[in-house]
C-alpha cells in the first residue's frame, strides 16, 4: 500500500463524512446544529478537509463514526511469526 499524504487523507475523510451526512439526509446546517460545530467549519471541512480534532470528533459522533477513532495510535500487534518479527525490525 502506498502511503498517502496527510492532505490527501484529510480530503478523503471529508468526502466520506459528506457522503455519510447526505446518506443520513442531513443538511450542513443540521449537522452543525446537532454537533455544536459552526456551519462555517462544516462547510470548510467538506470543501478542504480542514477541521480541528475536537470538531471532527463531534461530527463523527453525530454521524455514528466515533468508534472508528479507537484504532488510532493503538499498539502494534504482537508478532506471530518469524516474518512478522523481521518486518518489525526492518521498520
Amino acid at each position: 500500500m502506498i502511503p498517502r499524504l496527510p492532505s490527501e487523507l484529510l480530503k478523503e475523510i471529508a468526502f466520506k463524512a459528506k457522503k455519510k451526512r447526505k446518506h443520513r439526509k442531513l443538511s450542513q446546517e443540521e449537522l452543525a446544529d446537532k454537533s455544536g460545530v459552526s456551519f462555517g467549519s462544516i462547510k470548510r471541512f467538506e470543501t478542504t478537509g480542514k477541521i480541528s480534532l475536537e470538531s471532527l470528533l463531534k461530527v463523527a459522533l453525530v454521524l455514528n463514526s466515533l468508534d472508528d477513532f479507537d484504532k488510532l495510535f493503538s499498539p502494534d500487534p504482537e508478532p506471530r511469526s518469524l516474518d512478522d518479527i523481521l518486518k518489525q525490525k526492518a521498520k
